[in-house]
């Protein structure tokens, strides 16, 4: 796992790299992340199960926390179905945004009794007016 991220907020990728690079050093190919800081524990790792089952079978050898990772959320993984409620509850809680509720203005009511005095004036000009 090579360790990128920034001070109090660790961030790892799973990375397939020569046995003699450094830990953050030079890599093959990445084939997944894994995010410590994710509130849902089962969402946390997510990875390439294609390639990773690829580089295993050339013989490469994962370290003990990418063998764990490998062994619940790889191709046949104990922990699969975990994984995927665990990412559907994070969407759904991405799609929750209740909107701002904003006051309603009161509606005015409208008074009749003003306008028809309006509308009485012209037909009382004009019966005067004759």
């Amino acid at each position: 796992m090579k360790k990128m991220g920034r001070t109090h907020r660790p961030f790892f990728r799973v990375c397939v790299m020569d046995q003699r690079s450094p830990r953050d050093g030079r890599v093959i190919e990445e084939v997944g992340y894994y995010d410590p800081m994710c509130p849902e524990t089962d969402a946390r790792v997510t990875l390439k199960s294609d390639r990773i089952d690829h580089w295993l079978s050339v013989g490469a050898q994962p370290s003990e926390g990418v063998a764990t990772f490998i062994k619940k959320y790889g191709t046949n993984g104990s922990h699969l179905e975990k994984q995927e409620a665990a990412r559907e509850r994070l969407g759904k809680r991405k799609q929750y945004t209740p909107a701002p509720e904003a006051p309603k203005p009161a509606k005015k009511k409208e008074e009749p009794a003003a306008e028809a005095p309006a509308a009485e004036a012209p037909a009382a000009e004009e019966s005067a007016s004759e």
